[in-house]
């Protein structure tokens, strides 16, 4: 019961986008068209999902029996690297069109803070590996989620044509963002 909690909460409360503010980049970004934000949140379940289960191990079974525990934000960001690389190269090889499309976007999941952010919370909050899966999965299909219906939104706002040029683009994003942020604040009676 306590891991489904944690799922639920994860992608409604605890959203890694509209609760947490973390992986604003390529919400912002990548939001425009609903495939490739699709595209981008299937990505970002896979490296989320495999980089909290590597980091994990790595923190518990290298960095602390070897009493290396500060060295866990560079030894992250190299196993977060290493699987950003091993997406790219299959999604360029399995499916070129969203490659391309996801152009610049996909080598910046590995700076994408959420992945990082991710990996560092659920060290934070002690977490055993099946709750961190758990986490990770949840946070990425929230992610998934948040981005897919800003997508969403963003092509339906495009073709409305009463909207003023000064706020079309990023600036009406923002407030689309800010509008679906506080819509997920709704969620936080939800879960105690």
């Amino acid at each position: 019961m306590d891991l489904l909690l944690l799922f639920i909460s994860s992608i409604f409360v605890q959203n890694i986008l509209l609760a947490r503010f973390l992986g604003c980049c390529p919400f912002l970004g990548v939001s425009t068209k609903l495939e490739t934000a699709r595209g981008m949140g299937i990505a970002v379940i896979f490296v989320i999902v495999l980089s909290s289960t590597m980091t994990w191990l790595v923190y518990h079974c290298v960095l602390v029996p070897l009493h290396l525990e500060y060295l866990y934000t560079l030894s992250f960001i190299l196993v977060i690297a290493a699987l950003v690389q091993f997406v790219e190269l299959a999604l360029k090889k399995l499916n070129p069109a969203l490659y391309k499309s996801l152009g610049i976007f996909l080598p910046l999941i590995t700076t994408n803070c959420a992945v990082l952010g991710l990996a560092v919370i659920n060290m934070n909050e002690n977490y055993t590996l099946l709750q961190s899966i758990v986490n990770a999965l949840g946070s990425s299909i929230g992610f998934l989620l948040a981005i897919t219906l800003m997508a969403g939104i963003r092509e339906r706002l495009e073709q409305n044509d009463a909207i003023p040029k000064c706020l079309r683009g990023l600036p009406l994003a923002l407030v689309t963002a800010g509008l679906m942020s506080i819509a997920f604040m709704g969620f936080n009676g939800m879960i105690r």
